[in-house]
């Protein structure tokens, strides 16, 4: 089976349409405008919700957006990404008697309008000679360089790709956000005067030492590394793919490799249906998706779930991996997989999955795709020689200090281990939590005691 360019194109085209002029009035117009908004409390960011649903009310289409990106630097992808469900519009009051108000398409609107403008919505503050260097140029490093820039510090931040960006740019699929939404808002920082090094490894092209050295602070942000290895036969064969690295190559080109082929792709978070639906608009002829726990326990948003079975995603529950069968030629030709149960833990703990014995079966599959989560840049975190508990970041809940009085963290690197969750829009608030308590140290604190002397 082939699958034509322009047929690609129209697959990895953004799926959902934005809302028109007359939809976008007329839903503003339906918000109550709550003193006490909800909608408020449940945005990680507290964007003001109902000031910017009021000014699209009002036609105010740039108090709009700057309302939204002052709140938030990466408002356009998060209108895109976010689980509105969950988060803002979960809480609209309107749930309690008709449909909540379409926060994440007013957002978009918002967005979109300052995109196709080519609005620069915000200014860099007056130096105030202090310098900061941002290991990480994803969500929230760019947050933390623009919220650091308005304060007048003089930014740097190293990127190891070749666009910055991070999970927006490069980690979630085009036909949800487009790599030109995250780019714009690369620009709107480098705008401010914050100097973005590209193609710059930590620890290769510059050592940590060097930013210590050169800097007032560091700010750690970088994101997550690449899929472990699942632990079974198999997984050097051809036709073994990482769901990371899968998902980037769409979104730096666009090929039909998986046309025609049978995909199985093993786990079920958010990548993992991302790599099963980027799968079908390559072209694939059947993709399923296999995880060991049950539906209930999958960590995918439930939108996503939905979205990936509309696209024809088969799903295996209790299913896990034991090896993957190759060809003569050194190719995959099929899975072997065993059932699972639940197995209640002790103290009531999370129940965990055990093989059934003799339940053993085989998928015939022409390519496998890992997804079950992402190693941490463990050594990255050794060259600052910063306290962590297996490449989570141990920092101060308050200032994002780290165990380096010099280093600040943010994002991906303070996920996990019971510090919150992993979300684009949590860890732009991080960058601008840590970004205000650096600014505090540096300047405000700072002016305290010249004062006193």
């Amino acid at each position: 089976m082939f699958i034509s360019d322009d047929a690609l194109k129209r697959n990895f085209a953004e799926v959902k349409p934005g809302l028109r002029p007359k939809q976008a009035f007329e839903e503003a117009h339906r918000c109550l405008y709550c003193y006490d908004a909800p909608c408020i409390k449940a945005c990680p960011t507290g964007i003001n919700i109902p000031s910017f649903i009021k000014r699209i009310a009002n036609k105010n289409m740039l108090g709009s957006a700057r309302t939204i990106l002052e709140a938030n630097p990466m408002g356009a992808s998060c209108a895109r990404v976010c689980p509105t469900e969950e988060l803002c519009e979960g809480a609209c009051v309107l749930n309690d008697s008709s449909k909540p108000i379409l926060i994440g398409d007013l957002q978009r609107f918002a967005t979109d309008w300052a995109i196709r403008n080519n609005q620069q919505l915000f200014a860099s503050g007056e130096r105030n000679g202090r310098s900061v260097a941002i290991v990480g140029g994803g969500p929230a490093g760019l947050s933390a360089a623009r919220e650091l820039a308005r304060f007048g510090f003089a930014v740097t931040v190293f990127e190891a790709k070749a666009h910055a960006g991070g999970l927006n740019t490069y980690g979630i699929v085009s036909f949800r956000l487009p790599k030109e939404i995250a780019l714009w808002e690369v620009e709107q920082v480098r705008k401010l005067g914050v100097d973005i090094r590209t193609n710059t490894v930590v620890g290769r092209d510059v050592t940590a030492s060097e930013l210590l050295e050169s800097h007032d602070v560091v700010v750690l942000a970088a994101g997550m590394s690449k899929v472990p290895m699942m632990g079974i036969p198999g997984e050097e064969l051809e036709g073994v793919y990482d769901a990371i690295e899968l998902v980037e190559k769409t979104k730096v080109s666009l090929s039909g490799e998986l046309s025609g082929r049978r995909v199985v792709v093993v786990g079920a978070g958010n990548t993992a249906i991302d790599a099963a639906t980027c799968s079908v608009r390559m072209g694939a002829e059947h993709v399923e998706i296999c995880y060991r726990r049950s539906k209930q326990e999958m960590t995918a948003y439930e939108f996503e779930y939905e979205f990936a079975k509309s696209d024809g995603v088969a799903f295996r529950w209790l299913t896990a991996p034991v090896r993957i069968i190759g060809d003569e030629h050194g190719r995959v030709k099929a899975i072997e997989c065993v059932r699972m149960k639940l197995e209640q833990a002790e103290s009531g703990r999370r129940a965990r999955p055990v093989p059934i014995p003799g339940s053993e079966f085989t998928i015939e599959a022409d390519a496998v795709i890992k997804a079950i989560g992402q190693t941490r840049h463990v050594s990255l975190v050794d060259q600052f020689q910063l306290a962590h508990t297996r490449g989570v970041v141990t920092i101060d809940q308050e200032t994002y200090r780290t165990s380096n009085p010099n280093v600040y963290a943010a994002g991906d690197v303070i996920f996990g281990e019971g510090q919150g969750d992993a979300m684009v829009v949590s860890a732009v608030q991080q960058g601008k939590l840590a970004a205000f308590a650096i600014y505090k140290q540096l300047v405000l604190d700072a002016g305290d005691v010249d004062r006193q002397t």
